[in-house]
Formats: structure tokens, C-alpha cells, sequence
């Protein structure tokens, strides 16, 4: 194409930004950009280092943690999601799941205030009266979180978290 010149306007033209500027909407994303300067998302994901451990713990026990109800992935999505070891993103997210299992099932007491979570969470979900377990007697038949179905799922997902390390 000779005789065809072809120019690029100088970044340094007021003008022509201004007249840029005056057809365009403004939005917070872009009020963010122009304070926190050019290229500070380049290489970086939007999402925190912490909230992306959170996804990949989810996406395993949504996998591997038979659970009908959903009730107990949630209980357990929350109490990992806000420990300090998973908060503060050193270790990898299977590792923190991993040794928090591990201590649930280490402690009767651990156990019961997780089953007493997932029993809370699962009557306010449905509208019911949840069902709650009384030492020395049996759970109730209708109750979808006993100490011994929680104990054994748990430690079906620690067995499969064992092996998801090796």
C-alpha cells in the first residue's frame, strides 16, 4: 500500500483521550484499573489464593464424600474454609482437609459438633426440627447424621485423601 501512511495516535494526546473518554461509561472495574495502575492483573488471577483452596476442597468432597443431602459438604466446606492453615494458603488445600478429617475422627468431641452442625444445618434447610442424638440411646431412625454415619464417611474420604497423596 505505498503512498498510504499509516499513523498511530501519540498515547501522550490529551485531546484525543478526552474524546475517547467522553463516549465511553465509566465503571468501578475500570476506576480500580486506573488508581492500581497498568498491568496489575497481568499473570495474576482474580481470585485470592485462599478463595481458590476453598473451590478445590469443594470440588473434592462434592467427588468423594457420599453425602445426599449436600449438608454435610457444607459443614465441613465452612469449617475447613475458615481455618487459619487453609486462610493462610502455605499448605496445599487436600493436605489441610486431609488432617482436619483426621482430627474429627481423633476426637469424640470433634465429631459430635460436627454431626450437630450438619443435624442444625439440615433442619433449617428442610424447615424440620432437626434430629439430634442422646448419649445412651439410639439415633433416630429418620436422622440422615448419626455420629456413626458421619464417622464412616469421614473416614472413607480420609482413605481416599490417603490415597489422593501418594
Amino acid at each position: 500500500m505505498a503512498g498510504v501512511s499509516e499513523s498511530t495516535p501519540s498515547s501522550d494526546d490529551p485531546e484525543l483521550e478526552r474524546e475517547i473518554r467522553a463516549s465511553r461509561t465509566f465503571s468501578l472495574g475500570e476506576a480500580i484499573g486506573r488508581m492500581a495502575g497498568g498491568g496489575v492483573m497481568k499473570g495474576a488471577s482474580p481470585i485470592s489464593v485462599a478463595r481458590q483452596a476453598q473451590i478445590a476442597i469443594e470440588e473434592y468432597l462434592r467427588c468423594h464424600l457420599a453425602d445426599a443431602g449436600g449438608v454435610l459438604v457444607r459443614v465441613l466446606l465452612r469449617d475447613v474454609g475458615q481455618s487459619a492453615r487453609l486462610l493462610d494458603a502455605h499448605d496445599p488445600p487436600l493436605n489441610v482437609l486431609a488432617d482436619f478429617v483426621r482430627t474429627v475422627l481423633q476426637s469424640e468431641y470433634l465429631l459430635r459438633e460436627l454431626v450437630r452442625e450438619a443435624d442444625v444445618e439440615w433442619g433449617q434447610a428442610l424447615g424440620e426440627r432437626p434430629y439430634f442424638e442422646r448419649t445412651g440411646q439410639p439415633p433416630d431412625p429418620d436422622d440422615p447424621y448419626t455420629l456413626e454415619s458421619v464417622r464412616r464417611s469421614l473416614s472413607r474420604l480420609a482413605e481416599a485423601l490417603a490415597n489422593a497423596r501418594t
